[in-house]
């Protein structure tokens, strides 16, 4: 027993395993964080496990999909088997002497792959039957599909390779039969003495999957060994190449949709020439690498400071191109901007649009309705777009109507934005139905794939592609890869500008809408409206008896007045609002200093803050001209989060605790100010005011859907129950309650 252990152990496949591990372990990152992304432990809150669980082509989840993620894998398979071969060909020269050398090396190094293969499909699976609901049958045809582009690609490479080994080998195999016929007959007394190796190898495995020994190859000369390993290494470099150029292929044509792979299987290519350049870097550089890495940076930081190589994205529509106008981002520049003579020129203006609504709804008093959303990406979109429905339904269409103004943050401003404009296209003469699920499952389309592909292909690989808005050009990145899909799924009638709601809004035709993000100089907020809304720079206060504070938001058209603010693109405005760090680009802003703006949820998630500022400001004319005043919050997490509170399960979460505490409870944190806020706006309002809640809360807390641009069909199923679970249902008695009291309400306890 102990002597088939012992061969078992100095095998060169486990040996090889074992050799991963003692050195370059840096490659091991890649293949770690593919088997942490399908097992669900690597980014699984924004959903990265479900790119290569359920890639997309052709907007479908096929067979077709499967085996594109299958062939990107086995050619990164192939990429590590070639990489790991030039890397450890000093360890293994016996393998030199032998036939088909890399085929025999891809066999015994291929415990790792193996063993990934496995787990990705046993996590397919449970994937596509726990939260796709899928039948057998299709899974086994995913699977399928999966199988057949790994088989297909490492062929594909293998023929390539056998082709190469067979030209070197009968190149060289007079040259190694000889040698091996000469030694062979040595007498025992002049054969070389048993060798030390670094790694022993007892056995390994031949192209028919047999054993056999290594021979002795120490009285080839080493030139000779090496030039059998160079013209391997050659023919490696030369599929690596093609690899490399397949990416900047497919970045330069990806706009068509023929072409617009799979993330996963970008993403897995790139892995694929990642692990050549570290290698190459490593092997090649050695003690130097460091050094050279680091000169790199330093001229890429140049070129960059420079503006000669410049990978900033821009908000589409807005102009660039004007530099000796650009406004001053100081201290000066906004206190000026947010002058009581500008406040009282832009609250006068919306002073009027109050009225234009007050005058539509056809009651003395009108109940003033406010919506506020919150962010967390494609499950707030979805919550926020079911809810709507449902809200309009009980307001028997006239949600729109009533309403005065929609704010929010992320995920949520998509949804309530896509139903704004398909309200505003019922009441231009579009037989649109407000409450036709089909609105739900465009709002929840995937939008993860394309922006992942675009990343790599376009921002990391492909070269600088321009496309044309409002007359100014733009390169194509992964920011304009979402806006492209966000307008395919919405049917494109989100493919407008800011100005083109700037008639509908004046006359209360629909709601007026706010667009935040947050200045990552500073953390104020940028404010896009179609008017200006300099009011909203700064809180109400006696500076009599309050020393003001410099204002802590900026408004938009004011700041860009001369950089055609109005002709930003909508769907630029929404993904400036919705810009989750990483996953888009921040939006550089043509200012002096250049700012950049991020996601709002980083200053407010929910969409409150501007609201309850709005409010304050006209709280005179609301007092005198309404019956009531009902805040309408659409959140995608619990107002009780109880369930996630921080702990330290490890170690290493202890250590890291002071630098997560405060990210764990960001959103947290907002609420405990926000609802003293809400405290006091009901002290102003008094029983005129209500807070009504509607949350997103999951039936099991372990299956949350995730915070990212993909949902699940069990994740949509959920979210769409949720606004039939008792807290929501409360709510809606409470919101019913007041419809049919809107002159003589009470306190609902709902603030």
């Amino acid at each position: 027993m102990k002597k088939y252990l012992v061969g078992i152990w100095f095998s060169l496949p486990v040996q090889l395993c074992l050799l991963h591990f003692r050195k370059y372990q840096v490659l091991l990152l890649f293949w770690y964080i593919l088997f942490a992304t399908v097992t669900g432990n690597f980014m699984a809150t924004f959903g990265a496990y479900s790119l290569y669980l359920a890639p997309e082509y052709l907007d479908a989840v096929t067979p077709l999909s499967t085996a594109i993620v299958g062939f990107a894998i086995g050619v990164f398979i192939m990429g590590w088997n070639i990489t790991t071969f030039i890397l450890h060909s000093r360890n293994l020269k016996f393998l030199a002497t032998t036939a088909q050398p890399f085929l025999k090396y891809c066999i015994n190094n291929a415990i790792i792959p193996l063993l990934f293969l496995l787990v990705y499909a046993i996590s397919a699976i449970n994937y596509a039957s726990r939260k796709e609901f899928l039948p057998t049958a299709e899974i086994l045809f995913l699977i399928g599909g999966f199988i057949a582009g790994v088989v297909l690609s490492i062929a594909i490479a293998f023929l390539y390779f056998f082709g190469a080994d067979k030209t070197i080998y009968y190149s060289m195999s007079a040259i190694i039969k000889s040698a091996n016929q000469r030694y062979e007959h040595l007498p025992p007394s002049k054969k070389l003495p048993k060798e030390q190796k670094e790694l022993r190898v007892d056995w390994f495995l031949t192209a028919k999957f047999q054993l056999r020994k290594p021979r002795e190859v120490r009285h080839y000369s080493q030139e000779f060994l090496d030039s059998i390993f160079k013209r391997h290494h050659i023919a490696a470099v030369i599929a690596i190449l093609l690899a490399f150029l397949f990416l900047i292929l497919v970045g330069s044509i990806s706009d068509t949709r023929l072409f617009q792979l799979p993330a996963a299987a970008s993403i897995t290519i790139l892995f694929t020439i990642l692990i050549a350049v570290v290698a190459a870097i490593t092997l090649f550089l050695s003690t130097w690498s460091i050094p050279v890495v680091v000169i790199l940076y330093l001229l890429l930081n140049w070129l960059y400071q420079q503006e000669i190589l410049d990978p900033r994205n821009k908000a589409y529509g807005l102009n660039y191109q004007n530099k000796t106008e650009r406004p001053g981002y100081n201290r000066d520049f906004i206190k000026a901007m947010s002058a009581d003579s500008n406040i009282a020129k832009d609250k006068a203006i919306m002073l009027g649009i109050l009225e234009k609504w007050k005058a539509k709804q056809g009651q003395s008093k009108p109940v003033l309705y406010l919506i506020n959303t919150s962010g967390g990406g494609t499950r707030s979109a979805s919550f926020t777009m079911n809810t709507l429905q449902e809200l309009d339904s009980l307001f028997a269409g006239n949600l729109m109507k009533e309403t005065f103004l929609i704010n929010g943050a992320s995920g949520g401003l998509l949804g309530a934005a896509y139903f704004r404009e398909l309200y505003l296209q019922k009441t231009l003469g579009k037989p649109i139905n407000l409450q036709d699920k089909k609105w739900l499952d465009n709002i929840s389309k995937d939008l993860l794939n394309p922006l992942f592909s675009s990343y790599v292909a376009r921002d990391i690989m492909g070269p600088v592609q321009k496309f044309q808005a409002n007359g100014y050009s733009y390169a194509k990145d992964r920011g304009y890869a979402f806006e492209q899909k966000l307008n395919q799924n919405t049917e494109g009638i989100l493919d407008k500008s800011i100005q083109d709601y700037q008639a509908p809004e004046a006359s209360a035709s629909i709601p007026t809408l706010f667009f935040n993000s947050v200045i990552s100089r500073d953390g104020r907020k940028m404010i896009i409206s179609t008017n200006p809304v300099r009011y909203l720079m700064k809180a109400v206060v006696d500076s009599a008896r309050i020393t003001p504070a410099d204002p802590d938001a900026v408004d938009f058209q004011s700041m860009f007045e001369k950089q055609d603010a109005t002709h930003i693109r909508l769907l630029s405005a929404l993904r400036m609002n919705a810009t989750f760090p990483y996953v888009l680009p921040n939006v550089w802003l043509p200012t002096n200093p250049i700012i950049d703006v991020m996601d709002a949820g980083l200053r407010d998630n929910f969409g409150q803050e501007t609201a309850m500022r709005f409010l304050d400001h006209f709280q005179d004319w609301i007092k005198a001209n309404t019956s009531a005043v009902v805040l309408i919050q659409i959140r995608d997490r619990s107002l009780s989060d109880w369930d996630k509170p921080y702990e330290s399960k490890s170690f290493l979460d202890l250590l890291t605790k002071p630098f997560l505490l405060l990210q764990n409870n960001w959103y947290k944190l907002q609420d405990y100010y926000q609802y003293d806020q809400l405290a006091y706006l009901q002290k102003t309002f008094g029983t005129q005011f209500h807070r009504i809640c509607f949350q997103y809360v999951p039936e099991k807390k372990e299956a949350a859907a995730s915070l990212s641009f993909h949902l699940t069909s069990l994740e949509k199923r959920d979210i769409q129950r949720a606004l039939k679970n008792a807290s929501n249902q409360i709510e809606l008695q409470k919101l019913e309650s007041i419809r049919k009291m809107p002159i003589k309400v009470e306190s609902t306890g709902s603030n």
